[in-house]
Order: structure tokens, then sequence, then C-alpha cells
């Protein structure tokens, strides 16, 4: 049986309100905003039927509408730095699971790993009054998402900034553990792929450089023009297509990696009999038969959920304790790694 939305008599060309849903469904307007809300005090079978009222009038809530007549912010920004990159996509998936049950709303913002717009990006959620910003993963410098915090408050995701709540993987352990596993099968000629050098966005190439100069080793560190797929082929060729080519690759993301992978296929060299690769971020893709890429795992849907938990507390109590959330990632190792080889010394 089909659905028909009801209309009002005599209200056209006027929005439905919460006064007109409480009076079809028979409730006070106060018990209508507590449902909207996901306020304690509202059984489920009231809920239900407000909610289903509401959908037939044709009502929507106007959450911004609402926070500014209880003068109140319920609403939490998320920015990602790039959608294409699957991380970002566990990232809001473990903001979802976090404040899916509270009431709140989350409003996305988006912007372009290769081509960041941090400042504009943050604007739009600042202009939507949202009452936390969770940031995976701002390019700014550390003394601008400081000044950012002062407008409204930040929760970092996947970078440490003092003076802010973080949730972020350890990238230093990260990135040794993945050099070190690439010296212990004999690669020597390792090369480091990353994107543009932004403050807060160097502990993987540092802890790389210093694995490699502990083993007396000297570091080949290639800087794109950004931290993408496409970006990183292209890059990865020139490195890649020399006499001395690296016999193995540690890349920033799995993103880059994949791009690297890309490049070596075009070039006739085989993953991981002539060269082997490490990703960092563990992605489904990477786990896909024929890619079986080794990377390191983040967790990024676990730092989602305690970003998300954050900001729920921060809303709560302003003036609470900064938080510092730390996880410890793991190296999950795949067929894109191998021992070196004289074949994969010798062969260009």
């Amino acid at each position: 049986m089909a659905c028909v939305q009801e209309s009002i008599p005599g209200r056209k060309h006027r929005s439905v309100t919460q006064d007109d849903v409480a009076q079809k469904a028979g409730v006070s307007r106060a018990l209508v905003s507590l449902a909207f809300r996901g306020a304690p005090g509202v059984s489920e079978e009231s809920r239900r039927t407000i909610l289903e009222t509401a959908r037939l009038l044709g009502y929507r809530h106007n959450v911004i509408a609402a926070d500014l007549a209880a003068k109140t912010r319920s609403t939490i920004g998320l920015y990602l730095l790039d959608f294409r990159n699957e991380v970002y996509a566990d990232v809001f998936r473990g903001v979802r699971d976090a404040v899916e049950r509270s009431g709140n709303r989350v409003i996305l913002a988006v912007s372009d790993a290769d081509e960041p717009t941090d400042q504009q990006s943050i604007g739009a959620l600042i202009e939507a009054r949202v009452g936390v910003v969770i940031a995976a993963t701002l390019m700014l410098p550390d003394v601008e998402v400081r000044a950012l915090a002062q407008s409204v408050p930040v929760v970092s995701v996947a970078r440490k900034v003092q003076g802010v709540d973080c949730v972020y993987a350890d990238d230093e352990a990260g990135a040794a553990a993945a050099t070190s596993y690439l010296l212990d099968l004999g690669h020597r000629r390792i090369a480091h792929i990353t994107g543009i050098e932004y403050e807060g966005h160097l502990l993987r190439r540092h802890a790389y450089e210093a694995v490699m100069v502990n083993a007396g080793l000297r570091p080949q560190i290639v800087v794109a023009h950004g931290y993408s797929q496409d970006v990183a082929e292209r890059t990865a060729r020139g490195f890649l297509n020399v006499a001395d080519r690296p016999t193995a690759v540690f890349a920033h993301n799995d993103e880059m990696a994949f791009g690297v992978r890309e490049a070596a296929h075009s070039l006739g060299l085989r993953i991981p009999r002539d060269l082997s690769l490490i990703g960092y971020d563990n992605s489904r893709v990477s786990r896909l038969h024929g890619i079986d890429l080794t990377s390191v795992d983040q967790h990024a849907r676990r730092l989602g959920q305690d970003a998300g938990a954050a900001a729920l507390a921060r809303m709560r109590l302003e003036n609470a304790p900064l938080l510092d959330v730390r996880h410890k990632p793991d190296l999950v190792v795949r067929g894109s790694t191998a021992r070196c080889t004289p074949r994969s010394r010798d062969d260009t």
C-alpha cells in the first residue's frame, strides 16, 4: 500500500512546522522537539509516531535553526582531506559509529590531497555553526590549527597537534616497522615516496630516514607534488627507470603505493620479484587478490570512533582537559614484498 503525503488545509505555501507535527500526532510541541533532538524523555513508540507523522507531512528538521533557538550547537563538522583515499572513508564510518545514536548530526566537508582547501572547507563548517570540527587530516601549520580552535573546538585525526584534542596512530613506529622489515628482507636500496612537505606530516619520512641511517645506508626520499595515485605514478616512472633503481619502495600511503605499482608494471618490473613495495593505511583495495599489498594498518575506523567520542565529550564539557589518544599501528605482510635477490638488484 502506497503512502500519500498529507497536505495541511490553508497552508499550501508555508513550510510544515513542529507545531503542525505536534497537532497531527496529538502530542505537545515540546515532545516533538525532544524527539528530533534524540533527547531522553520520549518513549520509542512516541518517537516513531512523531517521526512517521513528520515524514507524511513533509516536515524537514532544521538543525541550525533549532540550535539557534536553544542557544546550543549539536552538529559535528567532519573535514576529510581526500575522499578518494579509503582511509578517510574508514574515518567517516568510525565517526558515524560513534555519533549515530547520540542525536547529533554530522556535516561533511572534503578537500583534495593534491590541492588542499583547508581554510575554505573549515570555514564552511564554521558558517554552519558546528559545535566541534573533527579534522582528518589538516595541512595547516600547527599555529593555524590552534588559531582555528579559538573559533571552534578541533579534534585532530591522524595528526598530533599541541593544543587541541588529538586521535592518531604512532606514525614513527609504523614507518620504522615498514623500513626495518625491508632491511630484514635484505634490501639496501630502499626509496621512500612521499608528498609535499607539510608540518605535522613528516613523521613517516623521519622514521624511515632514521632507520636507514642507523643501518649505515643512504636514504632516498622522493617528494611528489601530492599524495594521490596519479601523482605517485608519474613520479615513480622517473626514479624506477634508472640503472641503480631501488629494489624496494616504502610509500607514504596506499594510494601512492598503487601509483608506484602501476609505474613498475609499465616499465616491465614485477612485484615483488623485481621490486618490493609497502604502503600505509591497509585499505580494502590493498587486500584484493592481485594487489596483495603489504601495508601499515593505522586502524582508521577506530581512529574515527575515538574522534567521534572525543567530539561528543568536548561538546558536553568544553573546558575538559585535552585528549591525546595514540594507537599502535600494525604491519600487515602480504605478497608485494619478498627477499632481495641478485636478480632484483641487477635487473633494470
